[in-house]
Parts: C-alpha cells; structure tokens; sequence
C-alpha cells in the first residue's frame, strides 16, 4: 500500500512542477531600437544596427530590406542572433529598412521597424 501511495503522490509531484515551468509571455513587449535612428541619413556602408535588450528574450530576429519591406527589391539580411546588435555592410545609395522581434521558446514580440538611407 506504501509504494501505491508513493507512486501516486510522485506522479503528482511531476504533473504539479511541469505547471510550475511557464514561459515568459513576450508577446506584448516592445523592441526598443538604438541605432542607427529612424529616418536617418548616414555616409557609410558599414554600420552596427543595435537595440535594447529584453526581458525574457532568448534570441532577435534581424532582416534588412531593401528599399522597404512593402516593396522589397532584396533582403539583404535575415538572422536571429542572441545578441541585441549585428554589424552589416549595405551599398551606398540606397534606402533601407530594418527591423527586429524578439523571441523566446514559445512566444515573440512584435517587429520593430525604422528606415535609414546610406549616401553615395
């Protein structure tokens, strides 16, 4: 009758930890990007996209487009990455978009997008 019960109250046991172990719901939070700013014009080909960490992610997802998103003519980057910056090189001349979500096993954040345009 011992082992009965013993078994009963371990199988509990497992059933009551796995309810224990959730994950972080991201779904809701924002990435914050850093650099290089929304709608900014820059004269160099090589740059570092970065952002703010957040909470609970365990990767980003990273894509560049080219000219936009809505009208892509190539994309030129598309990455996840567990760190919140990357460096690229993109051609002068163009315009660009670039955006970033976060993730975690189960959920992701929404993409965070700002336009930049690289000078000849």
């Amino acid at each position: 009758m011992k082992k009965y019960i013993y078994s009963i109250f371990t199988a509990l046991l497992f059933i009551s930890c796995s309810d224990i172990i959730e994950v972080p719901d991201i779904s809701k939070d924002t990435v914050n990007l850093a650099a290089p700013s929304d709608n900014a014009t820059l004269n160099i080909t090589t740059l570092t996209l970065s952002w703010e960490a957040v909470e609970d992610a365990e990767n980003y997802q990273v894509r560049v487009a080219r000219p936009d998103f809505e009208n892509i003519l190539q994309v030129e980057l598309d990455t996840t990455l567990t760190e919140n910056s990357i460096s690229v090189q993109l051609e002068a001349g163009n315009s660009y978009q670039w955006r970033v979500r976060a993730i975690n096993s189960e959920y992701t954040t929404p993409y965070t997008t700002y336009t930049f345009t690289l000078e000849e």
